[in-house]
């Protein structure tokens, strides 16, 4: 009995290996392109960003946290939505980075990645309401 189980078993684990991959390849589309529905003209992230390595992806990752913040909240004081509102350019969150972190450890950046993590949560209900009411969210 126990054998003819593990022959059950066997043969649903073969055929999903068989099987999910034909699938996937079938339905993914892969691209590079990004496109948007909403505010399709969002700058794109600064150069150095990009090319970053993959050993020091947290800087990335802190300036894409201050930027996200910075812009929730800027929404909520304004109490708008328009696109340049919400994705304006790198700048300000970049000048942030420079100021503030760029000669920080690590463990720092990380520290800092939450702190803007937390603070772009506190507001971010209600920049979605903002946002959802004008359509861009």
């Amino acid at each position: 009995m126990r054998q003819a189980g593990c022959t059950l078993v066997l043969t649903a684990l073969v055929l999903g290996l068989t099987s999910a991959p034909a699938f996937a390849q079938r339905n993914l589309v892969l691209t590079l392109d990004r496109s948007f529905d909403v505010c399709p003209d969002r700058p794109a992230e600064p150069v150095w960003m990009q090319e970053i390595t993959l050993r020091q992806a947290y800087q990335r990752v802190l300036v894409q946290d201050i930027y996200r913040a910075q812009n929730l909240e800027r929404i909520v004081e304004t109490g708008s939505c328009d696109c340049e509102i919400r994705f304006p350019s790198w700048d300000a969150a970049e000048a942030v980075f420079r100021e503030r972190y760029a000669s920080d450890e690590r463990w720092e950046m990380l520290q800092a990645s939450d702190a803007y993590n937390r603070r772009a949560n506190d507001v971010r209900l209600e920049a979605k309401a903002i946002c959802e009411a004008a359509g861009n969210w």
